[in-house]
């Protein structure tokens, strides 16, 4: 009989849990729960989501973290939790090489190699290998990770690049970088390439083309809409400067992908995750973004070879931790990883 698997997608927005039968190479969905992570107060609720009579018959779990981990250890980033494997192995009843914390987005690049056409919208077709693999992913935060390619199989690996300091291009940005440095000490790609980042950004750009927020963009943003507040205004042209917002974050997001690209020489592609690619798709598809990333001066010819593709599956971490699970849980075909 196929074991079962439990696997988390903690993420600074959504808490996805789910139990999934593991054979033959395959992860399948058997019962998936999704809940506003800011509703919840730990990931010991987050469990308790799924029924007990299946938590009851698992054989192995991992948990997808939207922060760095390290010894069985891991705190979200835009989220006071902790999680401890040890705490979760004993809230399953599992044993604790059972239990796996990874990155969030090394899940995702877990589920990368098992991801069907209907998932993935090409951006840049570029030239397909069998190299390195860059992964970026912009939601609550920004999350970069990858696949290194062994010469037999891809492996996939977490980072925390997102964290790294921003680059500003123009004077534009300069005073964007300045401005955010006044404020928090320091300026990441994530403080400008992610959810909050655009609404920052669509704030900045207000004051510095002394204009005033719309009213209805203005209520909205009250409401709690966030970036899907700016990305509508853009969308419907109800703002010219959340258009504006909305070509820089593409521009920019393209700028970093560049960047992670050249670092791993990607080869294999780069792979855009998270919640706003797919929400973006149409601007993705305009020339910021690829003329962002190709921009690299001498090496743009080694770029233009890069495939460069959306993962439109906003579930793939939790599949991705899914695969990590069946691996402990000793499931046929899951042994060789990707």
């Amino acid at each position: 009989m196929a074991p079962l698997v439990l696997a988390a997608d903690l993420g600074g927005t959504s808490a996805r849990v789910a139990v999934y039968t593991a054979a033959d190479a395959a992860v399948t969905p058997l019962h998936t729960v999704i809940h506003p992570a800011s509703a919840l107060p730990g990931v010991a609720t987050v469990l308790e989501l799924i029924p007990a009579t299946l938590r009851g018959e698992v054989a192995a779990a991992c948990l997808a973290v939207a922060g760095p981990v390290g010894e069985g250890r891991a705190r979200l980033t835009n989220l006071p939790w902790e999680v401890e494997a040890a705490a979760v192995a004993r809230q399953l009843r599992l044993p604790t090489g059972r239990v796996a914390l990874v990155n969030d987005l090394e899940a995702i690049a877990w589920a990368i190699p098992t991801l069907p056409p209907a998932a993935l919208h090409t951006l840049h077709s570029g030239v397909p290998s069998s190299g390195n693999v860059a992964l970026l992913a912009a939601g609550t935060g920004l999350g970069e990770a990858g696949l290194i390619w062994d010469g037999r199989r891809h492996v996939p690996f977490g980072g925390e690049g997102g964290h790294a300091d921003f680059a500003p291009r123009d004077e534009v940005e300069w005073e964007l970088a300045r401005q955010l440095a006044a404020r928090y000490g320091r300026v990441s790609w994530e403080r400008v390439v992610s959810g909050p980042g655009l609404v920052e950004l669509y704030h900045f750009l207000l004051q510095y083309r002394g204009m005033a927020v719309p009213p209805p963009v203005a209520g909205a943003l009250a409401a709690g809409a966030g970036a899907a507040a700016v990305a509508q205004a853009a969308r419907e042209g109800s703002c010219p400067v959340a258009v504006e917002a909305v070509r820089r974050f593409v521009g920019l997001l393209g700028a970093e992908a560049g960047n992670l690209a050249l670092k791993l020489k990607a080869e294999g592609g780069v792979y855009l995750g998270g919640g706003m690619a797919p929400k973006l798709l149409s601007q993705l598809q305009d020339g910021p973004f690829l003329e962002s990333f190709l921009a690299k001066g001498r090496m743009r010819p080694l770029l233009e070879t890069f495939p460069v593709r959306v993962i439109l599956d906003e579930g793939a971490g939790l599949a991705g931790a899914a695969r990590v699970a069946a691996r402990l849980a000793g499931a046929p075909g899951q042994a060789d990883g990707p």
